[in-house]
């Protein structure tokens, strides 16, 4: 299945000269999104990892079916003030500012090893933070899986050599 073809291309969304890639029309396919969840876990089936983390929003989507398929736990990272509990915390730069994203101090134990999900990896920013905060709590982020990688903002650059695996690439 072309899972590239299950996606929409929006023009000059959210801002002239962007060419958003919008994935509802791959996840109202059915047969597209399961073959999305087993691609982006394909490589991951014979790792060892403790817990699958998806990243606010898009992460939880892919992310949640497939930790359900490797049988463990799914750890959201999300935006400041939406987890009810403790919170561990990283701030990261973007073009114009800072964002930051929390997870629960206690989602993971010292020693996981974590396998990252997003929908997309344009510069790394968010990639690269949501790393460092699973260093803060003493796990190890081992990969990340992806659908859309756009290769031209050299994202890869920022995640410190991170194993990412990405199943389509936009140049």
């Amino acid at each position: 299945m072309q899972l590239d073809s299950l996606i929409r291309n929006i023009p000059d969304f959210p801002k002239p000269g962007i060419q958003f890639k919008d994935i509802t029309t791959l996840l109202q396919n059915p047969e597209g999104f399961r073959e999305t969840v087993e691609q982006m876990i394909a490589p991951y089936r014979e790792e060892k990892i403790d817990a699958v983390v998806g990243i606010e929003s898009r992460g939880f989507i892919f992310g949640a079916p497939m930790a359900l398929a490797l049988n463990v736990p799914f750890v959201l990272i999300r935006k400041p003030g939406k987890l009810p509990a403790e919170t561990v915390s990283e701030s990261y730069t973007l073009e114009y500012g800072t964002d930051t994203i929390e997870m629960h101090a206690d989602a993971l134990k010292t020693g996981d090893r974590v396998l990252l999900v997003d929908d997309l990896l344009a510069t790394g920013g968010t990639l690269a933070a949501a790393a460092n905060l699973v260093r803060k709590v003493g796990a190890h982020p081992i990969a990340a899986a992806l659908l859309i990688e756009l290769t031209f903002l050299n994202g890869r650059n920022k995640l410190d050599g991170l194993p990412v695996h990405t199943l389509m690439k936009v140049d």
